[in-house]
């Protein structure tokens, strides 16, 4: 019996869990499901034989040491700062460690001793990270191979609500972490290269320059800029490349209306509210507008922002109840940042019946033969419920198909890395078809700049 050891049983671990027991009678495996939550990790085991559930304290030195010194290898689904006291003691222990987070600088540190006991510390095998560097380095490696040179690359991912549960005017509800929604994009302008020119969207202009995506079957999406596009540049080979350049999906006029909280102030998340726990949603809402002796917030807004009643804008608003005086914020000590997250959440939350969809679309511009060619890739999957969530499918899956490739030795190299060698990339990206997770790439007229044709 092979012993894989999961930590952390939260959504994101649904479809892995489900997905490696499936497979546990056939590859002779036996799953330790740890959690905080015994409850929650004993309902991912579905009552499966070949899984247990228990009590885990990450913070838990000895406990941790023997359930990973116990183990084969290990899956951490935890929280990316905690990662790191896991990677150490499967260093100690000479274990695999499976993760769907970016490497940090610490986990980078590993790398030499990871090589050094032939261990493979795989890291961002998930969906944003994971699914995109997969996706995208099996095309580049591709027009590489038959004598292409890549001048274009542009890669956009969003989590959104599928089109039958789609029904408020944002056309968007959470489908992961509400907090990360409302602090996106801030902490330092976006940087791109747009034909071959170094290009910086600070905050407050960012939700206002979008370019537009078409998926067929879906309709019209928007795209804004990643903070930072150029961090894979190097990773990808991509030194050379003319525009470069990653950004969140959403639908046609989210980012417009989201600027609105932007240019109110409303996404701080620096300073606390004086008495934030006893004020309405009007009153919050209020804060960030001129005093006036006679307007009413609601044309003080509307003035401040240069909105007409009459504008679709300003029915968004209304649709989330900002102007409400019997609602109450509730929240002690609470950041703007994070009392807009709370008005939202009232919103934006999935019902029992609603389905979240994830959509990816990666464009690549390549010179072969004196011609400029491009390649389109659109990838959209839409989840099954609120357990099984196109989410905890794209991010849970990679992991979960990572680890059986490590465990059956078909995944051999050793360090710290990330998914961009053949040996990772293609048996994952074969086997996630079978589970709806395909790329239909097309080859598309080169719509980039041709300085020839200035």
């Amino acid at each position: 019996m092979r012993h894989i050891l999961i930590i952390g049983a939260g959504r994101s671990a649904s479809s892995l869990i489900k997905y490696l027991l499936s497979k546990s009678v056939q590859e002779n495996l036996h799953l330790t499901i740890g959690d905080l939550s015994v409850e929650l990790a004993e309902r991912k085991t579905n009552n499966h034989p070949n899984a247990t559930a228990i009590v885990f304290d990450i913070f838990d030195e000895k406990q941790r040491k023997a359930e990973i010194q116990k183990a084969n290898i290990v899956i951490s689904m935890l929280p990316a700062h905690l990662h790191f006291e896991v990677a150490k003691d499967c260093i100690t222990f000479k274990k695999h460690l499976v993760t769907a987070s970016y490497i940090s600088e610490a986990m980078q540190g590993l790398d030499a001793a990871a090589k050094a006991n032939n261990l493979v510390f795989m890291n961002e095998i998930g969906l944003d990270p994971g699914i995109d560097h997969m996706s995208a380095m099996k095309v580049i490696d591709a027009i590489r191979e038959k004598g292409g040179k890549m001048i274009l690359f542009e890669s956009f991912c969003g989590g959104l609500v599928a089109p039958e549960s789609d029904n408020n005017l944002w056309n968007y509800k959470f489908t992961w972490a509400p907090r990360n929604v409302v602090l996106a994009g801030q902490g330092g302008a976006a940087k791109f290269i747009q034909e071959g020119t170094y290009k910086y969207i600070p905050y407050h202009k960012l939700f206002r320059r979008t370019e537009f995506l078409e998926v067929e079957g879906y309709g019209r999406f928007e795209g804004y800029a990643n903070r930072d596009s150029l961090k894979y540049r190097s990773v990808y080979g991509l030194d050379d490349v003319l525009t470069l350049y990653r950004g969140t999906i959403r639908r046609v006029g989210y980012s417009r209306a989201w600027n609105m909280f932007v240019q109110l102030g409303m996404t701080d998340d620096t300073y606390i509210i004086d008495n934030s726990d006893t004020i309405s949603y009007r009153d919050f809402t209020n804060l960030f507008l001129p005093y006036h002796p006679t307007d009413s917030v609601e044309i003080k807004l509307r003035l401040a922002l240069g909105i007409e009643q009459d504008d679709i804008m300003w029915d968004k608003l209304l649709e989330l109840d900002i102007f409400n005086a019997r609602k109450n914020v509730g929240l002690k000590n609470a950041t703007p940042a994070q009392i807009l997250e709370k008005i939202l959440t009232d919103n934006w939350t999935l019902q029992p019946d609603d389905k979240d969809m994830i959509v990816m679309y990666h464009k690549f511009g390549y010179e072969i033969n004196g011609e400029q060619k491009q390649i389109d890739a659109k990838m959209v999957c839409i989840g099954e419920d609120q357990t099984y969530t196109a989410m905890a499918k794209t991010v849970g899956l990679p992991v979960a198909m990572a680890t059986l490739q490590i465990l059956n030795g078909n995944i051999t190299t050793p360090g710290v890395q990330l998914p961009i060698n053949k040996e990772v990339y293609l048996p994952i990206l074969k086997e996630l078809e079978d589970y709806g997770v395909v790329f239909y790439e097309k080859e598309m007229p080169y719509t980039g700049y041709n300085p020839d044709k200035v």
